[in-house]
């Protein structure tokens, strides 16, 4: 199912979708309009495709979307909301990676690629890839992660990456 929602958060109107059965298996958000949040949730839905779940795209009321808002403002810690994601489809590498990360670096703080390539006992190279390809933005943390000369990269927009910082207080890393 697919719920989505809007919500006013710092300001800022943030529409945020999630594709789910009995956990979430997929997250996507938009902080400019429904028009871009149904871009993004195509994407999702073909990169869930891809990794062998079949979503479906029906719209439901969920409690998932609050769960999410509930994380993205600081009421409910991200390791806490781990519990409701499937990792269906996610490799056991990637796993490894998003559990270390939202284990490890908690909100109001960051890591750098080379840093969290340490813990993982991988590449920082390997890291970025696993980033890129998280299903779950928000709850698992990726936007948490910086090059060690600056933000690093963020999918789908830096804005969303230095909104998200910024909501959490880190601002080493956005000014």
């Amino acid at each position: 199912m697919l719920s989505v929602e809007r919500f006013d958060i710092s300001g800022r109107a943030m529409w945020i979708a999630v594709i789910s059965g009995d956990r979430i298996d997929g997250i996507t958000f938009s902080l400019d309009g429904r028009g871009y949040l149904e871009e993004r949730i195509t994407s999702l839905a073909g990169f869930l495709a891809k990794r062998g779940i079949k979503a479906n795209l029906e719209v439901e009321k969920s409690p998932f979307t609050k769960l999410v808002h509930d994380v993205t403002v600081g009421k409910l810690d991200n390791e806490e909301a781990m519990k409701y994601l499937s990792f269906r489809g996610v490799t056991p590498f990637e796993r490894k990676v998003y559990e270390i990360l939202t284990k490890n670096v908690k909100r109001g703080s960051v890591i750098t690629y080379g840093e969290l390539a340490g813990l993982a006992g991988t590449s920082p190279r390997a890291i970025g890839g696993a980033m890129k390809r998280n299903p779950y933005p928000i709850v698992v943390p990726c936007h948490r992660v910086v090059s060690s000369e600056g933000m690093g990269f963020y999918t789908p927009k830096m804005e969303y990456k230095k909104f998200l910082l910024e909501l959490e207080g880190v601002e080493k890393w956005t000014g």
